[in-house]
């Protein structure tokens, strides 16, 4: 009897253990205690995040987070990463979130994906002078990348052996590349390439071919459905009231299609 007496309380003993891990875990009442939400994003992706005048993060990213950390109740605390390190960022729980994040299955298992709130495709870009119409064409040229990004991913799983691959820490790095003819051709998002197109006339910069389209989501980690369902249903709120679409118009210069929004 005093055996089975014990047992049991043991088990009592360690379900409320349990219990209260699995409430210290929660990343919402962790958030929603701290007063503050911490947001991993780029800081040189215009016009999703990049450095104004006055050296404050502006963009769609940024305009987004703060929507969502106003719907939360709670600050909005940006954190600048890179595409090598945003995903640790988070799974060391340095963010509570990312954004501009392309799905990927490989990605998924280590993420957990929240609905999409940006139109997003990955293309490369060249001189017009250089025929490039097709992956096959990639063959001997050299490419600027961002290292880690989706981008990177799209690119090597096409490449041919003989292209010369230029990883890079950043976008500016990879821009600077193709400007300075280091590299002949950059793979990039569509943000950031038009904005190439329209500041380099005399290189006469185009679009080649797309390599991915995809949609920019948030990620958080796995194993937090409360916070999932509260980005999930700000996101709705966006764009039900309108809020994506004035974004989108601000940022991309056009109306939000709930279409780009589908991977």
């Amino acid at each position: 009897m005093k055996l089975n007496f014990f047992l049991r309380a043991a088990a009592v003993t360690a379900a409320l253990f349990a219990g209260a891990i699995g409430a210290r875990a929660d990343a919402l009442d962790d958030i929603t205690k701290a007063g503050v939400i911490n947001v991993g994003v780029f800081a040189d992706f215009p016009p999703f995040s990049s450095v104004s005048s006055d050296m404050s993060l502006k963009g769609y990213d940024i305009d987004v987070a703060q929507i969502i950390a106003d719907g939360l109740k709670v600050k909005l605390n940006l954190v600048s990463v890179t595409g090598q390190n945003r995903i640790p960022f988070l799974t060391e729980k340095r963010v509570d979130m990312l954004l501009s994040v392309g799905y990927s299955a490989e990605r998924e298992k280590v993420v957990d994906y929240v609905s999409a709130y940006a139109p997003y495709y990955i293309a490369v870009i060249g001189p017009q002078a250089l025929k490039v119409t097709g992956k096959e064409d990639l063959a001997d040229k050299s490419i600027a990348v961002n290292r880690g990004t989706l981008e990177d991913t799209s690119l090597t799983a096409v490449v041919p052996s003989s292209a010369d691959v230029r990883r890079f820490d950043n976008y500016n790095s990879v821009i600077q590349a193709f400007l300075s003819g280091q590299a002949q051709l950059m793979v990039v998002g569509n943000d950031v390439g038009s904005q190439v197109l329209a500041k380099r006339v005399d290189l006469k910069p185009e679009q080649k071919f797309q390599l991915l389209t995809s949609p920019d989501h948030i990620a958080i980690n796995k194993g937090e459905p409360r916070l999932k369902q509260a980005l999930n249903d700000a996101i709705a709120k966006m764009a039900a009231d309108g809020s994506l679409n004035a974004i989108s118009v601000k940022w991309l210069n056009k109306p939000l299609d709930p279409k780009d929004l589908k991977d």
